[in-house]
């Protein structure tokens, strides 16, 4: 594994480059502790579960067209990622192989299969990534489409589970339109893999920080085919791709966020070598600044007034809005803060479904697993010691509490004015979690801006509490911030 090795060492020399010694002292502290007894390798299914998906698979219709631009591919990358392809447990497909190479090279190697499921269609010009994938797109017959790089591969079982999960949303009356998995990085020979991406489903405010929808995506063909790859935006196209998506089925029409469904299974492999992203993030800067543009677009289109910043880890973004985030977005009723305990490590202040309070016990300088400990995200609900609630879910408020709603301004940020003397609230989870519950039945989300801390001091109480706090923005006072730099989220 010398190649993960090189490429840390890279990485950690650009950081150091980018953010200086402190926060590389605290970003390889926490890597060397978050890899102490963990280790991943990806198990591919069996013969017997494929022979068994492909009798299952009878029962399923849907085409899916595999769209791969191509230019200048290694010979080997190539027939790997077509084997990858053929090798699936889910026949109906095609592979639309869009050459935009200079040499025959590609097509060379496309010659070799007989496949009639392989389509070679050869570009008269490299118009780039997006228009390269748009010709294939213009081609494409299927019911969904996939989006697959040239030198990266599928799983055996990547198609099955699509059309499984698409089976599961018609079984339920709804209509899946985006769709997307887990996955995993491989060596430069696909020897070895690591770093597996666990993802959420759907977390909108995760997803304004981070693409972190990426591989594998699937997407209806009519909704792919109205909102295409735009041209401006290579390095993140599919990034854009998907914040339209997002905009056009969430916010757009039905309103449905069931319409994007998360496969959670690793069924891609994203392959690592000295050129890639994913192995030196400085090979494709611009594809960052791209990233940033598409974000800034979304805004723009949906009327969001603020600005958009790279955070210290390249890839994610931080979003300040003009005013407050509640002036700028109407769906976001309540935002919350991060809960600390005397030191410095997380203690609450988001939690997921079930209560469980995401990133407890993570040192507060840390980032956590895929950086998400460090950024804006949906939750289910946060911590009345640490929140500031929309006028219109006030009253839902008083009703869930029992106490009136009065906010006070504490470093420059507005918030509800905790009393932690009132006895019948102190602590009291549940009636965060309810108060959760009711603000989602109404229409509204919860976001949790992890710069945004609350920091327990004193001796606790009988309710294992604190009596005091100090109120701090991490190292920002500004409260138009909304999130920094990516544990799965679970709302």
């Amino acid at each position: 594994m010398g190649i993960l090795k090189i490429g840390n060492l890279r990485k950690t020399y650009y950081y150091f480059r980018k953010n200086g010694l402190k926060n590389v002292f605290y970003a390889a502290a926490e890597r060397i502790l978050d890899q102490r007894g963990k280790e991943y390798r990806y198990q591919a299914p069996s013969e017997a579960e494929l022979a068994m998906q492909r009798k299952k698979a009878e029962k399923y219709s849907y085409l899916f067209s595999i769209l791969v631009p191509a230019y200048e591919t290694k010979a080997e990358y190539l027939r790997e990622m077509i084997d990858s392809v053929l090798g699936q447990s889910y026949p109906r497909f095609e592979l639309i192989l869009a050459d935009a190479s200079e040499t025959g090279a590609v097509r060379k190697v496309a010659e070799e299969y007989t496949d009639e499921r392989i389509k070679y269609l050869p570009l008269a010009e490299n118009k780039g990534i997006a228009e390269n994938t748009n010709a294939a797109l213009a081609h494409a017959r299927g019911d969904y489409v996939a989006l697959l790089d040239h030198d990266d591969l599928l799983a055996g079982d990547a198609l099955f589970e699509m059309a499984e999960a698409i089976g599961r949303s018609a079984g339920k009356g709804r209509l899946a339109c985006l769709l997307y998995s887990d996955e995993d990085k491989g060596n430069g020979a696909m020897t070895e893999f690591y770093e597996p991406h666990w993802k959420p489903g759907l977390n909108r405010d995760l997803l304004f920080s981070n693409n972190y929808i990426c591989h594998f995506l699937v997407m209806k063909r009519e909704l792919m085919q109205k909102l295409k790859l735009r041209r401006g935006y290579d390095g993140a196209q599919d990034y854009d791709l998907v914040l339209r998506a997002v905009g056009e089925l969430v916010y757009e029409g039905e309103k449905d966020r069931e319409a994007v469904v998360h496969v959670p299974k690793v069924l891609y492999h994203w392959r690592c070598h000295r050129d890639s992203t994913a192995e030196n993030p400085k090979s494709k800067e611009y594809a960052y600044e791209a990233g940033k543009k598409a974000l800034e677009d979304f805004m723009e289109s949906r009327g969001w007034k603020g600005s958009v910043s790279h955070t210290r880890h390249l890839g994610f973004y931080h979003i300040e809005y003009e005013n407050h985030i509640f002036d700028q977005r109407k769906e976001v009723g309540v935002v919350g803060g991060k809960l600390l305990d005397r030191k410095g490590r997380i203690a609450g202040g988001i939690y997921n479904a079930k209560g469980k309070c995401l990133y407890l016990g993570l040192n507060r300088n840390f980032s956590g697993y895929m950086h998400r400990a460090s950024l804006c995200q949906e939750a289910y609900a946060v911590d009345l010691r640490c929140m500031r609630v929309r006028k219109e879910l006030w009253g839902i408020f008083e009703d869930v509490f029992g106490i009136p709603y009065k906010e006070t301004n504490i470093g420059g940020l507005r918030q509800f004015c905790y009393d932690g003397m009132n006895a019948g609230v102190h602590g009291e989870l549940d009636k965060c979690m309810e108060f959760g519950r009711r603000v989602r039945r109404a229409g509204y989300t919860v976001v949790w801006m992890p710069d945004w801390e609350w920091r327990e001091k004193g001796r606790r109480n009988a309710r294992g509490m604190e009596q005091q706090a100090e109120y701090g923005r991490n190292g920002n006072d500004d409260e138009k911030s909304c999130g920094h730099n990516s544990s799965n989220t679970e709302l």
